[in-house]
Protein backbone atom coordinates (compact mmCIF):
# COMPACT_ATOMS: atom_id res chain seq x y z
CA UNK A 1 0.00 0.00 0.00
CA UNK A 2 1.40 3.36 -0.91
CA UNK A 3 0.71 6.82 -2.17
CA UNK A 4 3.06 8.57 -4.55
CA UNK A 5 3.11 12.24 -5.40
CA UNK A 6 4.35 13.64 -8.68
CA UNK A 7 4.17 16.78 -10.75
CA UNK A 8 6.43 19.10 -8.80
CA UNK A 9 9.12 21.20 -10.38
CA UNK A 10 10.39 24.69 -11.00
CA UNK A 11 7.83 27.29 -12.06
CA UNK A 12 7.93 31.04 -12.46
CA UNK A 13 5.86 33.32 -10.23
CA UNK A 14 2.34 33.52 -11.56
CA UNK A 15 2.57 30.09 -13.10
CA UNK A 16 0.59 26.92 -12.42
CA UNK A 17 1.31 23.34 -11.50
CA UNK A 18 -0.85 20.31 -10.97
CA UNK A 19 0.36 17.79 -8.45
CA UNK A 20 -0.79 14.19 -8.59
CA UNK A 21 -1.29 11.69 -5.81
CA UNK A 22 -1.54 8.07 -6.90
CA UNK A 23 -2.80 5.42 -4.53
CA UNK A 24 -1.96 1.76 -4.95
CA UNK A 25 -2.76 -1.38 -3.03
CA UNK A 26 -5.82 0.24 -1.48
CA UNK A 27 -9.47 0.87 -2.14
CA UNK A 28 -8.83 4.52 -2.86
CA UNK A 29 -12.46 5.56 -2.53
CA UNK A 30 -12.37 4.68 1.17
CA UNK A 31 -9.67 7.23 1.92
CA UNK A 32 -9.87 10.89 2.68
CA UNK A 33 -6.99 12.66 0.92
CA UNK A 34 -5.20 15.61 2.43
CA UNK A 35 -2.43 17.71 1.01
CA UNK A 36 0.26 19.32 3.16
CA UNK A 37 3.37 21.29 2.45
CA UNK A 38 6.58 22.00 4.28
CA UNK A 39 8.82 24.91 3.44
CA UNK A 40 12.48 24.98 4.49
CA UNK A 41 12.81 25.75 8.17
CA UNK A 42 9.06 25.69 8.73
CA UNK A 43 6.56 23.22 10.11
CA UNK A 44 4.40 21.13 7.85
CA UNK A 45 1.12 22.88 7.16
CA UNK A 46 -2.28 21.80 5.91
CA UNK A 47 -3.13 22.73 2.33
CA UNK A 48 -6.35 21.01 1.29
CA UNK A 49 -8.68 18.08 1.90
CA UNK A 50 -11.05 16.08 -0.26
CA UNK A 51 -13.57 13.56 1.04
CA UNK A 52 -13.92 9.97 -0.11
CA UNK A 53 -16.44 10.69 -2.84
CA UNK A 54 -14.97 14.03 -3.83
CA UNK A 55 -18.11 15.94 -2.95
CA UNK A 56 -16.48 17.60 0.05
CA UNK A 57 -13.41 19.77 -0.41
CA UNK A 58 -11.75 22.44 1.65
CA UNK A 59 -8.64 24.54 1.21
CA UNK A 60 -6.56 26.45 3.74
CA UNK A 61 -7.91 29.98 4.01
CA UNK A 62 -4.66 31.53 2.84
CA UNK A 63 -4.77 29.45 -0.36
CA UNK A 64 -8.43 29.76 -1.28
CA UNK A 65 -8.95 30.97 -4.80
CA UNK A 66 -5.58 29.69 -5.97
CA UNK A 67 -5.53 26.02 -4.99
CA UNK A 68 -8.16 23.41 -5.77
CA UNK A 69 -8.29 19.71 -5.01
CA UNK A 70 -9.97 16.94 -6.98
CA UNK A 71 -9.94 13.16 -7.32
CA UNK A 72 -10.86 10.28 -9.59
CA UNK A 73 -11.53 7.13 -7.58
CA UNK A 74 -11.84 4.97 -10.66
CA UNK A 75 -8.18 5.63 -11.36
CA UNK A 76 -6.98 5.91 -7.74
CA UNK A 77 -5.85 9.48 -8.29
CA UNK A 78 -6.10 12.83 -6.56
CA UNK A 79 -4.78 16.17 -7.75
CA UNK A 80 -3.85 19.53 -6.35
CA UNK A 81 -4.17 22.33 -8.88
CA UNK A 82 -2.07 25.33 -7.96
CA UNK A 83 -2.48 28.62 -9.80
CA UNK A 84 -0.96 32.09 -9.50
CA UNK A 85 2.01 30.60 -7.72
CA UNK A 86 4.17 32.78 -5.51
CA UNK A 87 7.73 32.32 -4.25
CA UNK A 88 6.32 31.66 -0.78
CA UNK A 89 4.56 28.58 -2.17
CA UNK A 90 7.95 26.93 -2.49
CA UNK A 91 7.86 23.76 -0.41
CA UNK A 92 7.77 20.01 -0.48
CA UNK A 93 4.16 18.96 -1.02
CA UNK A 94 2.82 15.78 0.53
CA UNK A 95 -0.27 13.71 -0.01
CA UNK A 96 -1.82 11.74 2.85
CA UNK A 97 -4.52 9.11 2.46
CA UNK A 98 -6.48 8.42 5.64
CA UNK A 99 -8.96 5.63 6.29
CA UNK A 100 -9.72 6.62 9.86
CA UNK A 101 -7.58 3.73 11.00
CA UNK A 102 -4.42 4.13 8.97
CA UNK A 103 -2.62 7.02 7.34
CA UNK A 104 -0.40 6.65 4.30
CA UNK A 105 1.99 9.45 3.43
CA UNK A 106 3.75 9.92 0.16
CA UNK A 107 7.40 10.82 -0.15
CA UNK A 108 6.66 14.36 -1.22
CA UNK A 109 7.30 16.35 -4.37
CA UNK A 110 9.32 19.55 -4.50
CA UNK A 111 7.70 22.71 -5.81
CA UNK A 112 9.98 25.68 -6.39
CA UNK A 113 8.56 29.03 -7.46
CA UNK A 114 11.30 31.29 -8.71
CA UNK A 115 12.19 33.51 -11.61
Amino acid sequence: VQVVESGGGLVQPGGSLRLSCAGSGMTFSRYIVRWYRQAPGKEREFVAIIGQSGSYTSTADSLKGRYTVSRDNANNMAWLQMNSLKPEDTAVYYCKASSGVTDYWGQGTQVTVSS
